[in-house]
């Protein structure tokens, strides 16, 4: 059975960093393409960041570009989601998702719930001015 669970998210000021961990399990995690996807209150489902399965491509929205940093710790099964000079639009419960497919790539559009087979719990972010 496939499991994410994502941990570390909590509150922070304007300007502060966190780091969100996502530990996978079910299948064999260094293969996959895995991405953090959020949802900001009463707004849909943005695409964040991507790493791939097979070269460790990454790929960010513009609007985290430069700021977060997805990374992955294939030993440990774990996803990770650093985020540095945080913004109060950054406010949202993030998810750890995945297809299961080892190919990444960027997203233009909204995410759909049915564009990942799994999503994770989901770890809330609150940033305060």
């Amino acid at each position: 059975e496939v499991q994410l669970v994502e941990s570390g998210g909590g509150l922070v000021q304007t300007g502060g960093s966190l780091n969100l961990s996502c530990s996978a399990s079910g299948f064999t995690f260094s293969s996959v393409a895995m991405t953090w996807v959020r949802q900001a209150p009463g707004k849909g489902l943005e695409w964040v960041a991507t790493i791939d399965g097979r070269y460790g491509l990454v790929f960010y929205a513009k609007s985290v570009k430069g700021r977060f940093t997805i990374s992955r710790d294939n030993a440990k099964n774990t996803l990770y989601l650093q985020l540095n000079s945080m913004k109060t639009e950054d406010t949202a419960e993030y998810y750890c998702v995945t297809k299961l497919g080892s190919a990444g790539g960027s997203w233009t559009r909204e995410i759909r719930k049915d564009d990942f087979a799994y999503w994770g719990q989901g770890t809330q972010v609150t940033v305060s001015s």
